[in-house]
């Protein structure tokens, strides 16, 4: 079985090494420090398995997983803070181990592993992923937008709106646009509805960007932008807008 390890600590991927090099029939092709390594080395070296932490800089675990997608393996999550299980089985992690890790636990795991990959379970929907990457009960932080073999992170107040286009949803932050592969309807169920606003079928604003509404038509208006950008607001969004500002 061919196994990546991903954590920040050194101490931790070395613990987790000599563990493994006593597990026979286990290959460890490779360790990453972070998110951002743990995805590229995922991708050029095909593990099997991920040993992988939940809470990193840069990108959690979650992150990993959602920015994978169906390129991801078998995932075992180990961590420090047992608060993340129920997020981890919801994401199909085939197990779930704490720090320190014993040893009889992590062979169990690895059993595990052997047979999921024998029965070839599907890797979780891109939507399970991004759904478990925010923290429970809480709307969505940030985007992650992965183009050209490049992550951008954007932070939801760098965000002016979204645009549905065809299967993708293209983000405008800072006079740029990035383009990910999402529903807008999905994206809508994970904001704070206090910020965004699905003011057309095709559009969602943040609200912070609204300088003005203008009636373009009956039952149609325009929504002007701080950046002077117009927008189509449907009768329904304008009752949304109306709701939301008072």
């Amino acid at each position: 079985m061919r196994v990546l390890i991903v954590d920040d600590e050194p101490l931790a991927r070395r613990f987790l090494a000599e563990l493994l090099a006593e597990i026979p029939g286990v290959e460890i092709v490779g360790e990453a420090a972070n998110g951002f390594e743990a995805v590229q080395a995922t991708e050029r070296l095909k593990p099997e398995l991920l040993l992988l932490d939940i809470q990193m800089p840069k990108l959690s675990g979650f992150e990993v997983l959602e920015l994978l997608g169906e390129a991801a393996p078998a995932v075992v999550f180990v961590t420090a803070y047992d608060e993340y299980a129920l997020r981890a089985f919801e994401v199909h992690a085939v197990d779930y181990l704490l720090k320190p890790v014993d040893p009889a636990r992590l062979a169990a795991a690895l059993a595990r592993v052997e047979e999921r990959l024998r029965a070839r379970a599907p890797a979780p929907s891109a939507s399970a992923l991004a759904a478990a990457a925010r923290p429970p009960g809480r709307p969505l932080e940030r985007v992650l937008v992965r183009e050209e073999g490049r992550v951008h992170v954007l932070p939801l107040d760098r965000i002016d709106f979204v645009e549905a286009q065809d299967d993708y949803l293209s983000f405008a932050a800072g006079g740029k646009r990035f383009r990910k592969q999402q529903t807008l309807a999905e994206l809508e169920a994970q904001l704070d509805p206090r910020r965004f606003v699905r003011i057309h079928r095709s559009y969602l604003l943040n609200v912070e960007r609204l300088a003005r509404l203008e009636l373009y038509a009956k039952d149609s208006w325009l929504a002007i932008l701080a950046d002077g950008t117009k927008l189509p607001v449907s009768r329904l969004g304008h009752a949304r807008l109306r709701e939301l500002l008072g």
